[in-house]
């Protein structure tokens, strides 16, 4: 079968409903598959991971050479077309025209590990689903530039980072703060926001009002989860089998038949094309610690 006839996993994708699969195919188009909690989830991945190309709005472009990704890679994009998405994104700063109103909002992740962030105020807060904040609050609302410049004085002003080891967000999921303490932990941050100079005019004040994703991750199925799930190492004709026990950011937990924890980084597993597992499957996946010196990357 050549790349075009294939579907391939084009990653996860939060809204409103919650969270799900998007699949690519060469002349078909695109299509979900929602991952509620409780779902069975059985695959085998296919001889190679290709490209996923370049999304623009509603518009995707495939790889024109259908390059080949590293099973490890966390994106699941070549070098040639990572360079031409970053040439005209609000991320890399090289789409300054962009009219769309944008959302400045602080994200808690864990005790002590906050950030300031931007996000189109039209997806109404699924770029923090997509983080996997466990709970966030709004600053201000305006103009792209406004939004960037309130960034970048509310990052200098009160010293947060832009990227946290990611072992430490999935570590604070299995025991995360109640609500209380990290609103409280984002008030007094909120506050002292708000209190800086510098912020730009043109940004209107957003009152204080966290939300909490608890419920929207399933929080309750992971926590307290002891030891902690096994992170899926994933490489051509591997299985993955399991039942969905909840989902957070880009990361499935898995439960497998043995009862073994799993969890499956879903940016790594964009650009396979997967084939359905037979029933009874078993994961043949290698699977390392949580711990492992691979999970301290910054994300």
């Amino acid at each position: 079968m050549t790349p075009a006839a294939e579907w391939r996993c084009a990653g996860l994708r939060w809204d409103r409903s919650g969270p799900a699969l998007v699949w690519r195919h060469g002349t078909r188009g695109e299509r979900t598959s929602p991952l509620p909690a409780g779902r069975p989830l059985a695959f085998t991945t296919g001889a190679r991971r290709e490209c996923a190309g370049v999304t623009r709005g509603a518009r995707h472009t495939r790889c024109p050479v259908a390059a080949e990704v590293s099973a490890s890679a966390v994106s699941a994009q070549c070098p040639d077309c990572a360079r031409l998405d970053r040439s005209y994104s609000v991320a890399a700063d090289t789409r300054a025209d962009d009219p769309r109103p944008y959302d400045v909002y602080l994200a808690w992740f864990a005790p002590g590990l906050i950030k300031v962030g931007i996000t189109a105020a039209e997806r109404e807060g699924a770029r923090l689903l997509e983080q996997a904040a466990l709970s966030f609050t709004l600053l201000g609302r305006g103009p792209l530039m406004a939004a960037r410049r309130a960034e970048a004085v509310l990052g200098a002003g009160l010293g947060v980072p832009d990227r946290f080891p990611y072992a430490a967000k999935r570590a604070a999921r299995r025991d995360p703060l109640e609500r209380e303490a990290r609103a409280a932990e984002l008030a007094a941050l909120y506050g002292m926001a708000r209190a800086l100079p510098g912020l730009p005019e043109s940004l209107a004040a957003a009152p204080f009002a966290p939300v909490h994703h608890d419920a929207a991750f399933h929080l309750d199925r992971v926590r307290g989860a002891a030891p902690a799930h096994g992170v899926l190492a994933l490489a051509a004709g591997r299985t993955v089998a399991g039942e969905v026990e909840a989902v957070a950011g880009p990361d499935v937990y898995l439960r497998a038949a043995d009862g073994r924890g799993l969890l499956l980084d879903v940016r790594q597993l964009a650009g396979w094309a997967l084939e359905a597992a037979e029933p009874g499957a078993v994961t043949t996946a290698q699977v390392r610690s949580a711990t492992a010196p691979e999970a301290e990357a910054l994300f």
